[in-house]
């Protein structure tokens, strides 16, 4: 009878053991992104339990998180020393109420898209720089907000209209700029606002009617104006560190809105409302009498125009208010472009010159051994007064791109959702649109601080050189949009993703790159580049080569993104990532085309080794990629050693020399030694 029982007690032992196992299982979409959360901050050892591939953090109790169910509701990580950034995959932790990564060595932005559902978030005494993260806007729930104490700078964007349970904000000690949104008056549940210590201007007053406001710090900015009253009585203020008016405070306007602290509402005192009917009606009175003089004098004018279409001519008050409304001297029309004169290359570091009048331009990018085009046809102008500028597809000068609207692209990009976020980077987040058609997309947002004062401008004369671009190994550009101060660019959408994909995720998936398919890879890159360099005239740049931008087809061709962006890169003071630097390369300015051959040296030795350009988990001999391999380059015995292992030695020796003396020819330390792309790519025609 013993015998007989024995199996069935075991089998039930295991029964619940698989059982329990399986009921603690982690959501696959929150174990996505702590495994990338956990990458991008460099892997460190200090997190127990956590994993860069699959793992179960709910069932094995990963340090610092906190789990419902099998979703993940709270991630507690302050003061770990934590490293790296925070990767672009937090959103999809769609339970997650409570994020605490504060006091550790966090860098870079903080990612564009973070959870929606988030109660308290504390990003605080980091060494995180950009601005802040438009999707605060839609955290609903949100009571307590602090990335006190990083690097974040920029203007805040108007986005606090639907926070009313914040209660919490503290921004203090950074580099903020710019005044205070309109839409903190909308925060009806705050009770403390720290900005102390940025660089804030303008008047406070989007603070003086909150209801509940009791701590209020905005010492050491650049505030104007007066303190209102309103906040003279709260608990705590402080104020110092301004440039506060002197002078006696004006009287507030008939009907000014007041708060009954005692009643936590807002009211108009009987005087004001006394006083605003009275004016209102000699007001009235008064328009009503210049009305008739003027109707009786238009009688004896012999005039064919109304007063409406002259105001319409000539910029009167009966126009609909435009979405952007520009200062006199951004009022641009492009009309023959023949006459734009100062415009630079995509490359050019200088501002743009304007006429005081209309202004014209030509085009910045023409090519060697063929006429110059325009890039905008005489009949297409730019609009700057609408926000969005008129439509370029109809025209032959930019090679068919399309005017897509915000509308469509938001429908087919699932409104932008985390789920169809692709990257992000520098200069904005890429999502994937899909069409019910099959046709799909990449929509790359530019950061519109980016684009500064000349926004519309700015971004037509990008759209425009970039549609002039084309080349079999370029990412192409289809279309554009810009509205509602918003602006895209729409590339072809390619199913194999980037190289970097392919070269350094650990999954089998990733490594079926052949020898022959990476000599491929480097041909058509380079050729690429050398458009770029050699075929553009005046040469363009590119600034940020690296294997990330390096898409692959179905095919595997490659396909080089983010060309004609070089400006941005300047203007961002953001050099390439860790690696791709050339020693040349201080600060963005010192950008060469010799620059580009050194980053593109990089990628060729991506793809020899299989190996990141800079890898922190390797020994410290080893984690500059460039200082590691050079002085391994020419030996071959130590070549072989240095190759893919996923290449399992399927090459050929002299195949894999060859390449190797290219590269090192092309990551010398100085400019002047390093090839011209054109050289690089006959001696890989010659590998293919």
């Amino acid at each position: 009878m013993a015998p007989t029982l024995h199996p069935i007690i075991l089998c039930i032992a295991c029964l619940g053991f698989f059982t329990s196992h399986v009921l603690a299982k982690t959501d696959s979409q929150d174990v996505s992104a702590l495994n990338d959360a956990y990458k991008s901050m460099n892997s460190p050892s200090k997190l127990n339990g956590w994993s860069s591939s699959g793992g179960d953090p709910c069932g094995d109790s990963w340090d610092g998180i906190t789990c419902k169910g099998s979703s993940v509701t709270e991630i507690k990580v302050s003061g770990r020393g934590l490293s790296g950034s925070l990767g672009y995959q937090l959103a999809n932790l769609k339970s997650l109420t409570y994020l605490d990564v504060s006091k550790n060595n966090l860098n870079g932005n903080l990612p564009y898209q973070l959870p929606e559902n988030l109660v308290y978030l504390d990003a605080s005494e980091n060494d995180f720089n950009g601005n802040v993260p438009y999707s605060v806007s839609l955290m609903n729930d949100l009571t307590y907000l602090n990335f006190g104490r990083n690097n974040l700078n920029g203007e805040l964007s108007d986005m606090f209209q639907k926070l009313p349970k914040l209660e919490t904000i503290d921004l203090s000690s950074n580099q903020l700029t710019g005044k205070l949104p309109q839409s903190f008056a909308n925060l009806t549940g705050l009770k403390t606002i720290h900005l102390q210590d940025n660089q804030f201007k303008g008047s406070i007053n989007s603070l003086r009617d909150l209801p509940q406001i009791d701590d209020v710090n905005v010492a050491n900015n650049q505030f104007t104006g007066w303190i209102p009253n309103e906040l003279k009585n709260i608990g705590n203020l402080e104020t110092g560190g301004n440039r506060w008016s002197s002078s006696r405070p004006p009287s507030p306007p008939p009907g000014t809105r007041r708060v009954d602290r005692n009643s936590g509402g807002v009211g108009l005192s009987n005087k004001a409302l006394t006083t605003g009917l009275i004016v209102a009606a000699s007001t009235i009175g008064g328009l009503i009498f210049t009305a008739g003089v003027i109707a009786l004098f238009a009688r004896r004018k012999n005039s064919h125009h109304s007063s409406h279409f002259f105001d319409e001519e000539k910029g009167g008050t009966n126009r609909s208010k435009p979405l952007f409304t520009p200062q006199p001297s951004q009022v641009l029309q492009y009309d023959s472009m023949d006459d734009f004169k100062g415009q630079k290359t995509v490359d050019s570091n200088a501002s743009t010159e304007t006429k005081p009048s209309s202004v014209r331009r030509t085009s910045s990018v023409s090519f060697k051994n063929s006429p110059t085009f325009h890039l905008i046809p005489s009949s297409t102008p730019v609009a700057a007064t609408s926000g969005r500028f008129s439509s370029l597809e109809d025209s032959p000068d930019t090679r068919g791109v399309k005017a897509f609207t915000l509308l469509e692209l938001q429908n087919s990009a699932s409104g932008f959702s985390p789920n169809r976020l692709i990257g992000e980077g520098t200069l904005g987040r890429v999502y994937k649109a899909k069409y019910e058609d099959g046709r799909k997309y990449a929509v790359k947002e530019i950061d519109s601080s980016l684009l500064g004062k000349r926004n519309v401008e700015d971004f037509s004369h990008i759209v425009s050189n970039i549609s002039s671009i084309h080349h079999p190994n370029m990412a192409e550009l289809v279309g554009y949009c810009s509205e509602q101060g918003r602006n895209m660019l729409v590339y072809e959408y390619f199913t194999s993703g980037s190289l970097n994909r392919f070269l350094h995720q650990t999954d089998d998936f990733s490594r079926p790159l052949t020898w022959n398919t990476r000599i491929r890879i480097a041909l058509g890159t380079a050729q690429a580049i050398e458009y770029l360099h050699e075929v553009c005239s005046p040469p363009l740049v590119h600034k940020n080569i690296k294997s990330s931008n390096i898409l692959l087809d179905s095919e595997l061709n490659p396909h080089l993104s983010d060309y004609g962006l070089a400006n941005f890169h300047h203007r961002t003071s953001q050099n390439l990532g860790v690696g791709y630097n050339a020693p040349e390369c201080t600060d963005p300015s010192a950008y060469t085309l010799k620059s580009d051959v050194y980053s593109f040296g990089v990628v060729m030795l991506e793809l020899l080794t299989g190996r990141r350009p800079y890898d922190s988990e390797r020994p410290k001999a080893e984690q500059s990629l460039v200082r590691w391999a050079k002085p391994q380059l020419k030996e071959m015995g130590t070549l072989e050693e240095m190759v893919d292992p996923s290449l399992c030695g399927l090459y050929v020796p002299e195949s894999v020399s060859a390449f190797a003396d290219i590269v090192s020819i092309c990551v010398m330390s100085e400019p002047g030694l390093r090839p011209p792309v054109s050289n690089v790519v006959e001696a890989l025609k010659r590998l293919v």
